[in-house]
């Protein structure tokens, strides 16, 4: 039972992350983030510098919503934009464990290269390529 349950977990925690990674797949939806690094704005606000209609941005701040990585408040009439960071640090973990993965893999590689060039450099050929 407790295995469903951590199969599930793992399920949603890699539908969260393929949200985000959709959602910041968007040269405009990546402009709306690098807005609101700045600071929470209203919805017109980060309309403002686009060439596209209030409700072109706004489908493009629904992607965004959804996927987790901006929420929205009402403050009377206005709506009111923030980032959620709490979407961004799991995909900063993501790749912050995918980087080291990689990093430990790459140096076993250059490890195992080393040795094959100092067994070639002191003569001792590998059996299976026979000598060249």
């Amino acid at each position: 039972m407790i295995e469903i349950e951590v199969r599930k977990q793992a399920a949603s925690r890699v539908a969260r992350l393929d949200a985000v990674f959709a959602a910041l797949a968007d040269p405009t939806r990546r402009a709306i983030i690098e807005r609101l690094s700045r600071g929470e704005a209203r919805v017109t606000e980060i309309a403002e510098p686009f060439d596209m209609s209030l409700n072109a941005v706004s489908k493009h701040i629904r992607v965004l919503e959804g996927s987790g990585v901006i929420e929205r408040r009402k403050e009377g009439r206005d709506h009111i934009l923030s980032i959620n960071t709490g979407s961004l640090d799991e995909v900063d973990g993501w790749i912050e464990r995918t980087r080291r993965y990689w990093g430990e893999r790459l140096d076993a590689m250059e490890r195992l290269l080393g040795e094959l060039k100092k067994d070639h450099k002191s003569g001792r050929k590998d059996r299976k390529h026979g000598s060249r």
